[in-house]
């Protein structure tokens, strides 16, 4: 099916504001843009709902002629280092729009309100140059569709005043990852199932609020920061977490006794002050990734089962003797 008049304009506008890229050579007028290539994709009825645009060699802000597809729904902008400015002001139109991924660009300015008359379910929004605060807008959409939110790599600075994000009722996925956000986590971020929550290489402070130990909980990832207190609430043989990383934080446990969830396969723990032994439950639980190291932890490490997966780079400290430590530290830990 031809695609509709309307919309081929509207490409057609996009690809000139943009300077006419040699990557979309194939968009012409006068043919069916819904067979121009794989970056389009329309409906049955010729009506274009997805725009995806990767590696183009631009130097041009972003276009206002995304507001004149009417039924869009996606639209992502991945690997364009010479796209610049604001989000148009013309995306209020698109009543539609479910994704928006800006991700390698020179996008700057807010996070505009004006997306409230969208209809996001998530919101990925990376290398960008922000300049305020997570907008507090998401307060007045108390029955937001929204999923997830991704904004990393920024600039946001200031403490994490975010506690209206909690009202969001189906957010199941934030990652504000590589900004400059301080404070306290607030509590109850997440909601619904597959959740994840990801803030690292941050400067948060403080103990990690218990709610996150409850609920259908995928991956937390809260490394690098200046956590502090005992976060094995976290870890039991029944949690449904598969990604933990707590590493290069301030936090302090016994690890001795502590079990860890059975589908764990990443669990990166070091540069805390962690105490006791190198937990036995470990040799349960097959990781692709673990490491203790540069932690308080001493004594021998238990051997057997899925242990064997592990190198000597999982447990730098010169407190643990055992395999697969060399001899040296070994001895070092016997002669101490």
């Amino acid at each position: 099916m031809d695609c509709n008049s309307s919309d081929r304009a509207a490409l057609v506008k996009i690809k000139e504001q943009l300077g006419n890229p040699p990557e979309l050579s194939s968009w012409l007028p006068a043919t069916n843009c819904c067979a121009w290539d794989n970056t389009i994709v329309c409906s049955e009825t010729g009506r274009v709902y997805l725009v995806a645009l990767f590696r183009l060699n631009v130097t041009a802000p972003i276009t206002s002629a995304y507001g004149d597809l009417p039924m869009l729904q996606t639209i992502q902008l991945d690997t364009m280092p010479g796209l610049y400015g604001p989000i148009p002001s013309s995306f209020a139109k698109l009543s539609h729009l479910e994704l928006l991924d800006i991700t390698g660009t020179q996008v700057s300015g807010p996070i505009p309100d004006f997306l409230v008359k969208t209809n996001l379910s998530a919101l990925t929004i990376t290398n960008r140059k922000l300049t305020e605060h997570i907008p507090q807008y998401l307060s007045k959409v108390l029955n937001s569709g929204l999923r997830a939110i991704v904004v990393y790599s920024g600039s946001y600075s200031g403490r994490f005043k975010t506690l209206y994000l909690s009202r969001l009722s189906n957010l199941r996925y934030i990652d504000l990852s590589s900004n400059m956000l301080s404070g306290t986590i607030p509590p109850g971020l997440l909601h619904g199932s597959f959740r994840f929550l990801i803030l690292s290489n941050n400067m948060l402070t403080g103990q990690i609020p218990e709610d996150y130990a409850y609920g259908d909980i995928d991956t937390i990832d809260l490394s690098h920061n200046q956590l502090t207190g005992d976060p094995s609430f976290l870890f039991g043989t029944a949690k449904p977490m598969t990604k933990i990383d707590l590493s290069w934080n301030e936090l302090e446990f016994d690890m001795t006794k502590v079990r860890f969830p059975y589908h764990l396969t990443y669990l990166d723990l070091s540069h805390n002050h962690i105490k006791g032994g190198v937990s036995k439950f470990l040799k349960d639980i097959k990781l692709g990734h673990f490491n203790v190291s540069y932690n308080d932890l001493c004594g021998k490490i238990p051997t057997g089962r899925f242990m064997i997966y592990h190198g000597a780079d999982s447990y730098v400290h010169k407190c643990l003797c055992g395999t697969p430590l060399p001899p040296l530290q070994e001895t070092r830990v016997a002669n101490n």
